[in-house]
């Protein structure tokens, strides 16, 4: 199946900014830098971040059966791990330094035309310790 032409350029971002199987605690400032991840169009520093460890097409699932609609959002009916990333120190790139964390969580997307283009904030998942 493939992104429909004026959806893409809002799942790229969300690709982007959202999804990384491989991520960690510990790449929080260097994931961070190398996909310009800022807060709104100039290089202010992004309070927050999560990075879903998973693949893009799983996660895109959630767009579809393996997700809930809740409030024009769709609901991972499984917890996906993710990697949390908090501003520490900086207002402005490249300085902005971050802080990891990693948990479980049931993730909300805002999907368009059943690709994923928005990260809402995840529910934890309060059975799982992470």
């Amino acid at each position: 199946m493939k992104v429909p032409p004026d959806v893409d350029p809002r799942y790229q971002k969300f690709l982007r900014q959202h999804v990384d199987a491989d991520m960690s605690v510990q790449k929080c400032d260097r994931a961070m830098s190398i996909k310009k991840i800022t807060a709104g169009t100039g290089n202010d520093c992004k309070e927050v971040n999560t990075f879903i460890q998973a693949t893009k097409d799983r996660i895109t699932t959630v767009c579809g059966d393996a997700g809930t609609p809740v409030n024009n959002l769709f609901k991972s009916n499984q917890p996906f791990p993710v990697v949390t990333c908090k501003l520490k120190s900086g207002n402005r790139r490249p300085n902005c330094q971050y802080r990891g964390t990693s948990s479980t969580r049931y993730i909300v997307l805002g999907c368009d035309k059943g690709w994923p283009v928005h990260y809402d904030e995840g529910i934890i998942d309060v059975n799982r310790s992470g």
